[in-house]
């Protein structure tokens, strides 16, 4: 994946355009209801883009990415980054011309989903209730419903007339022969219109249909149930909550009413609960998948093993690291919850995260102690590590620090000479990238180190085919 600067210069040109009218209402639904899973980066460069809009027109005068980055007080890494998150969302659309070298942007914003399309949306209420958290949810949906207050129980009734209840039609003797041209817009104009916006899209292609399919009895779930809306929705829960074909069918089956069609209200509830069985209750958060592209080192094909590796890390979710490792396996509740909290608490990035897995896993006989992550990737925050390398130079810096918390140990109150004696009984194994400045090496038993170098080599064996 390019870097931000093959993306996008500070000189090049953009124009805003929207799709459709905004109103003054959808401030509320960003700030109350997009902000908390966009961050506010994105939020202002909507908010700024929107601004740069003329009042009742659909585009706006020509623009340099470095006003931008001045106007927002922000670097182009950051405005970059944001763009990525508005186009994700559905809240923004980028199209780019090249023209004798020279690059020109049009940013097209795209109005929000009105409140009732956001909480019946499916996925984004979820994460959304997620990440704010039940009191706060229940306070927006009360923010942005009413009681019907046109009930029958009331006692009204609708005595509205209809159009031609009111108004008739003259037909005119002599109609003007301009009258069809004049009714007609120019070309290339468009009137001002509210485009009704979509919803997210899942890509269908990350998740198997085929396989699916092979696993469900056409006498159970007839493949015309399975149509193009139950189809986006299968998608969109997989990615939502991590399901896979061979766990979603008993899901799909379960949501298979008496006439044979999928009620997609049955499947949503069915895949939540699933969720909610497997992972104590809790519910998925909107998360960058992997390492962002800020914060990615690797530019060029990597050449040496640790750049590969480097490059493997950027580009893989700790979930999937986790499963690379096991060889396949599901990871553990306990051990994804580990690593919830430290990308959610710790506010560490996925590429950290991994390099922290890999280190820990190493350093404790393949066990995530929460204990042991914690107090490393607090001590990785306090640092402000963002990136792979960051997070391997520390890790070889601080090893021996980290040597002593694994054990336990409250070096503060250590003599030096204490320390280096307790140094020559320590039995550790550890990552190729951390062998090159590795400090001195304890002393280890024959068998200790047999069996912890053949767990290393195992190790290293399971992340080099996926390196490759």
């Amino acid at each position: 994946m390019a870097q931000h600067w093959q993306e996008m210069l500070p000189v090049d040109r953009y124009e805003v355009a929207s799709n459709g009218l905004l109103f003054e209402y959808d401030r509320k639904v960003l700030t109350l209801l997009y902000q908390p899973l966009i961050g506010p980066i994105a939020y202002s460069l909507y908010m700024t883009l929107w601004s740069q809009l003329d009042e009742n027109r659909l585009s706006s005068d020509g623009s340099s990415h470095h006003a931008l980055m001045n106007v927002m007080d922000s670097n182009l890494k950051q405005i970059y980054n944001a763009r990525l998150k508005l186009e994700g969302i559905g809240l923004l659309s980028t199209y780019v011309r090249t023209e004798e070298g020279l690059r020109s942007f049009v940013y097209e914003i795209t109005p929000p989903l009105t409140p009732s399309q956001f909480f019946l949306d499916g996925m984004l209420n979820v994460y959304l209730y997620r990440k704010v958290g039940k009191n706060q949810f229940l306070k927006l949906k009360r923010f942005f419903s009413d009681e019907h207050f046109l009930e029958k129980e009331n006692g009204y009734e609708n005595v509205t007339r209809s159009f031609q209840e009111v108004f008739d039609s003259a037909v005119p003797g002599n109609p003007s022969s301009h009258l069809v041209d004049d009714l007609k817009l120019e070309e290339q104009r468009v009137y001002f219109d509210r485009v009704n916006p979509e919803t997210i899209k899942v890509d269908e292609a990350h998740f198997d249909f085929d396989l699916l399919f092979a696993g469900l009895s056409e006498n159970l779930v007839p493949k015309r149930a399975i149509n193009k809306k139950v189809r986006e929705a299968i998608a969109k829960l997989s990615f939502l909550y991590g399901i896979d074909p061979i766990q979603m069918k008993n899901i799909v089956i379960s949501a298979v009413d008496e006439s044979s069609e999928i009620q997609i209200d049955e499947l949503r509830k069915s895949a939540r609960d699933w969720y909610q069985l497997n992972f104590s209750d809790q519910l998925p958060l909107l998360i960058d998948k992997i390492q962002p592209l800020p914060h990615v080192t690797t530019t060029v094909e990597p050449k040496t093993q640790e750049e590969k590796l480097v490059q493997y890390l950027e580009k893989t979710s700790p979930r999937q690291l986790l499963i690379d490792i096991s060889g396949g396996g599901e990871p553990s509740k306990s051990d994804l919850q580990i690593i919830e909290d430290v990308m959610f608490q710790q506010k560490l990035l996925p590429g950290v995260v991994n390099v922290l897995i890999q280190y820990v896993l190493l350093k404790t006989d393949m066990k995530l102690t929460k204990a042991y992550v914690d107090k490393i990737a607090s001590h990785w925050a306090r640092k402000r590590v963002q990136t792979v390398s960051e997070a391997m130079e520390l890790a070889k810096k601080e090893h021996r620090q980290y040597l002593d918390w694994a054990e336990g140990k409250q070096t503060a109150n250590q003599t030096p000479k204490t320390s280096a004696r307790k140094k020559a009984i320590r039995t550790e194994s550890l990552p190729d990238w951390f062998d090159k400045e590795a400090e001195e090496k304890p002393t280890q038993t024959g068998t200790e180190n047999n069996e912890l170098e053949e767990k290393k080599r195992a190790l290293q064996e399971r992340l080099k085919k996926y390196t490759k």
